[in-house]
């Protein structure tokens, strides 16, 4: 009786160790919960090289470039291409390619996820097809490709999984949000179709969703949709011309962005005058004040040389840089004062 009593005690004994060891615990455990990052914190401002911008010079684009396919979406003629590091990359050629890649390292700069995208003013690639589908008036004989935007091939880092819409997502109403919202303005960039929102998986941090702007082509000119995509986009006199604060009142304040599209764009697009004029016009309006100094507090931490160096990364002239550049700042200045 006695020996069957100790035989029950030390089989319980048993359970109970096998229970509490690690290998046990470690079965037991709840998968990591899913987190999604919208903004990181910077640090030292000042130390960002906005020259060379997310990807940093070791990351730049390696010669010479190999033809790979072209790409169909979106309204900017593209193409994928390798490097001689067997990296691959998308090459946009259009009016966008300098103003996107401004806007993706000022975004950075601030603590948002910007893209690698390097500016090339001439591209050898080899093995292009004897005439793209578009773009082809980019290209000169021998393979030179003119004003292309290289940019990371999403693929190569990590996974695209969607898209998000700047009404329903997770940070919708935080200060990060807003400040976004505020970079928008500052930057003009009006294409805020969903479509051009982006949430990748970290392959090197499973279980963290990464939400960012994927498509700043539509920056730095009107501020909204015109009928030539060369007032629209990267325009430095309509940029410098466009108004930049409307309102101001005690708690929030309002963009004079996005602006309504000319009403001859009516006649050439109903449907799209129809989404730029009414849809996404509250973007810029009854945004919290103190979010607007907060983003404005941090862009205030950018030098002249550091913003100037974004835009000579471009491409633009010594000249179009400065102004360029002092045209930003003095959008800084106003959030600061707010």
């Amino acid at each position: 009786m006695q020996q069957a009593i100790w035989q029950r005690l030390l089989q319980v004994l048993l359970l109970v160790l096998a229970a509490a060891s690690p290998a046990c615990a470690q079965t037991s455990e709840a998968p990591p919960a899913q987190r999604t990052v919208l903004w990181l914190d910077p640090g030292d401002i000042s130390l960002r090289n906005l020259f060379y911008g997310p990807g940093g010079k070791t990351d730049e684009p390696k010669g010479p470039m190999k033809f790979l396919k072209e790409e169909a979406g979106g309204s900017s003629p593209k193409f994928d291409v390798r490097d001689a590091d067997g990296k691959k990359w998308r090459a946009k050629l259009s009016v966008e390619a300098r103003p996107e890649t401004v806007a993706n390292r000022l975004l950075w700069a601030v603590g948002y996820f910007g893209n690698e995208d390097y500016f090339f003013a001439e591209l050898q690639v080899a093995d292009l097809p004897p005439k793209l589908k578009r773009g082809q008036n980019y290209v000169t004989s021998g393979g030179v490709v003119h004003n292309v935007r290289l940019q990371r091939h999403p693929e190569e880092n990590e996974k695209r999984t969607g898209n998000w819409d700047w009404r329903q997502n997770p940070f919708y109403g935080t200060r990060e949000y807003n400040g976004l919202r505020v970079m928008m303005a500052l930057l003009n960039n009006w294409d805020l179709k969903t479509t051009n929102n982006a949430i990748f998986k970290d392959r090197e941090h499973p279980g963290t969703e990464i939400y960012e702007v994927s498509d700043l082509g539509a920056s730095f000119g009107r501020g909204g949709p015109s009928v030539s995509d060369k007032v629209g986009k990267g325009s430095l006199q309509a940029y410098e011309r466009s108004r930049f604060i409307s309102k101001i009142r005690p708690d929030y304040i309002d963009f004079d962005f996005p602006k309504r599209p000319p009403l001859i764009f009516l006649l050439s697009a109903p449907r799209a005058f129809c989404y730029y004029g009414h849809k996404i016009r509250w973007m810029g309006k009854h945004i919290p004040r103190a979010d607007a100094k907060w983003i404005g507090g941090l862009l205030a931490q950018l030098s002249h040389g550091q913003i100037e160096e974004a835009f000579r990364a471009a491409g633009y002239s010594p000249q179009e840089a400065e102004a360029f550049a002092a045209a930003v700042e003095k959008r800084i200045a106003a959030l600061n004062q707010l």
